[in-house]
């Protein structure tokens, strides 16, 4: 069964006739109205019963019905009726052809779905009026037809579109989650336990540590700005410079005159980051850092603070405090300088290194969690291992939050300093 109607380009031509279906017992009447429909321009068919009628219309796209009331059998009334109950992809105007005059039976009419009247014996230019009535109402809904055709179609391309870059941004997640591979080191004398919690697909958070000689390590946490793909590929980038035994492949590293491996100070690593983002990079991005070298030996340490959240000490005793004066981010201003502070780590010390995804957290209210609430959570953890630590307070936060997906990157470090074996 085909009920296609024509296409909308097709409707737009004043060459293509609309279909329309006659339906009267009298076939003198039948002949009239065809004659004249025939000259007006429109296709036109005959049946000389409802029944007819309906098998027609089964087999075959009218865009118009004109169709007597009072007929042997199946009323007009009834056809129209089933008329409106055939599984149809386009609407049909009905018009019904009626010595009828009350209102009551008018409504009825429209009622069963009829659209129109038009009082017997039929006059031919009111009869064309309302015929040209009921194609601009077609022609409306062939232009609403083809524009929704449109949007379906749009949307489903869209939707394919999405699909592929939300399969594409699982793959980058699994990627991103590579680059902090190891989720606990052991240095011997140390350990450090890692989180990394995006707030979508893939983020631009990233924490890690990396050896530098047989005393020391650097441990290292960054929080580049935005979110999605170019934060990720950013803390990609990050995630080589920062990772790597070699000088040629770590920023942080050189080679002495005598051929040794040694590192640049951490405020001296900040300022060459500093200048690769301003020089070489050149996107329109910066990221925060905190860094902090760590002799194994003595438990001597020295860190810089590039607009990264306080780092916290968890000293043994129970006692908490924050390092760092704050600092500005990596690739803001070329001018900029970034100072060092030194400080020592006692067997039984944690050095805590966190993102503002966890300080900047809101509440249902829009409160945010703050360094001090951070703290607080801390305090009321810090008998936990470090691993376990981090997923307590990655737990506590989503608690503070309402149970609401968290609107930002997620991350921390924290190194457990044994001293010397």
């Amino acid at each position: 069964m085909n009920t296609t109607p024509a296409s909308f380009q097709d409707r737009r031509s004043s060459f293509v006739p609309r279909p329309v279906l006659v339906v009267d017992d009298s076939k003198a009447q039948r002949r009239i109205l065809q004659m004249q429909l025939t000259r007006w321009g429109y296709e036109v068919s005959e049946a000389a019963s409802g029944e007819e009628a309906l098998a027609l219309c089964q087999t075959k796209h009218f865009d118009i019905i004109l169709s007597d009331w009072m007929m042997p059998g199946m009323s007009g009334l009834e056809f129209c009726k089933l008329f409106r109950a055939l599984p149809r992809e386009a609407y049909g105007y009905f018009v019904l052809l009626t010595s009828k005059s009350e209102k009551a039976e008018i409504a009825d009419g429209l009622e069963h779905g009829a659209d129109d009247f038009v009082s017997k014996p039929v006059n031919a230019d009111e009869l064309r009026a309302r015929l040209r009535s009921g194609t601009r109402i077609l022609s409306m809904q062939d232009e609403l037809v083809e524009k929704n055709r449109l949007v379906s179609s749009t949307l489903g391309k869209l939707q394919d579109m999405y699909d592929s870059l939300d399969r594409d941004l699982i793959e980058a997640r699994k990627l991103q989650q590579t680059l902090v591979r190891d989720r606990f080191r052991d240095f011997g004398a140390g350990t450090a336990a890692l989180m990394l919690r995006p707030s979508g697909h893939v983020g631009g958070d990233l924490v890690g540590s990396f050896v530098i000689d047989d005393d020391r390590i650097a441990v290292y946490a960054v929080d580049v700005s935005g979110h999605g793909v170019a934060s990720a590929m950013m803390t990609a980038r990050l995630a080589g410079l920062l990772s790597g035994g070699s000088a040629d492949q770590n920023i942080a590293l050189k080679t002495t005159p005598d051929g040794h491996k040694d590192a640049w100070q951490p405020a001296d690593v900040a300022a060459r980051l500093n200048r690769m983002m301003l020089e070489d990079i050149q996107v329109d991005q910066y990221f925060t850092l905190a860094y902090a070298e760590i002799n194994l030996l003595t438990g001597a340490a020295c860190l810089v603070q590039a607009g990264h959240p306080h780092p916290v000490l968890l000293r043994k005793n129970g006692h908490i405090e924050e390092l760092g004066a704050g600092g500005l981010p990596i690739g803001l201003i070329a001018e900029a300088s970034f100072q060092q502070i030194a400080f020592t780590l006692h067997p039984g010390d944690r050095l805590f290194l966190v993102s503002d995804g966890v300080t900047e957290c809101p509440n249902p209210m829009g409160e945010e969690l703050g360094a001090q609430g951070m703290i607080a959570l801390l305090r009321q953890n810090q008998q936990l291992e470090s691993p376990q630590l981090l997923e307590a307070l990655l737990w506590d936060l989503n608690s503070f939050a309402g149970g609401q997906d968290l609107p930002d990157d997620v991350s921390g470090l924290i190194f457990d300093y044994r001293g010397a074996v």
